[in-house]
């Protein structure tokens, strides 16, 4: 929907060159835009930690840094998802169950590229501006079938969206970690706002494997921003994660008011299926 290299000499100067590389080949490949219908790329086939956002897997503190504190590291899982995103690794429905009934929610898909993340934040920047991409896949949740006419994953009332998620596959599990870190260091300047407006909470990190995380922030109304960030034990109204598994990457805003564990319950189904 960023984080400086770790030491290691030549190693790291051999690493940033194939980064480059392949963001270079990726750029190359050209992009899909305007499909409504999402065909499978070529190819393809139908624990909680506290962390630094400037250093993902790295503890932090205080109040005002961008960190979480939610739970405990969990068992090494299986090792992230290879190979090319489809469908059958997007959200359904059912992970908003019960806070928002199923049978209410109506999902759109498409794919190629467009705006991955909250724009009030990040800019009105696609992830190809972003990234380098080739396109991605976009779903949208949404409570009512009208939808933007430029973007159908899009809810014409923002409202009635439930949640939006946006996922694609890197060359490499290396480079899908750049981007993730990349995509998050956009996301934090928006845990220190005015007092008034809006603002995104700490950082929470959750981890199924070493190459399983996602890193998600609460969103706090303008009502509760009194001090330029988000207030301390107070439940989030949604959030936004940023999700890696292997090369697989994406970002997921979740815009019905779901609190923190439903939201930690919602990323984590999200980075399984991812």
């Amino acid at each position: 929907m960023n984080g400086g290299p770790a030491a290691g000499g030549g190693r790291t100067a051999v690493r940033l060159r194939s980064a480059v590389a392949a963001l270079v080949a990726a750029a190359a490949l050209g992009l899909a835009t305007g499909r409504f219908v999402l065909p499978p790329p070529p190819g393809g086939v139908g624990g909680s930690v506290p962390t630094s956002a400037s250093a993902p897997l790295t503890s932090g503190s205080g109040s005002g840094s961008p960190t979480g504190a939610l739970g405990t590291p969990g068992a090494p899982g299986a090792p992230g998802a290879p190979g090319p995103v489809t469908t059958a690794n997007l959200l359904e429905p059912v992970a908003f169950r019960p806070e928002v009934a199923t049978g209410r929610i109506h999902v759109t898909d498409r794919y190629g590229d467009g705006a991955y993340a909250n724009a009030a934040c990040t800019g009105e920047k696609t992830l190809t501006q972003t990234l380098g991409g080739p396109g991605a896949h976009f779903r949208g949740l949404m409570t009512s079938l009208r939808t933007d006419p430029g973007d159908p994953t899009r809810a014409t009332d923002q409202v009635d969206q439930v949640a939006r998620e946006v996922a694609a596959e890197a060359p490499s599990p290396s480079l899908a970690q750049n981007f993730t870190e990349r995509l998050l260091l956009e996301l934090v300047p928006c845990q220190k706002e005015p007092p008034g407006h809006w603002v995104y909470g700490r950082t929470t990190t959750v981890r199924l494997a070493p190459d399983v995380t996602a890193s998600w922030m609460g969103t706090y109304e303008g009502l509760l921003n009194t001090t330029g960030r988000a207030p301390e034990a107070v439940e989030p109204c949604g959030g936004i994660a940023v999700l890696r598994s292997g090369s697989h990457y994406g970002v997921l805003e979740v815009h019905a008011c779901l609190g923190t564990a439903a939201m930690d319950r919602v990323v984590r189904t999200a980075l399984s299926q991812l």
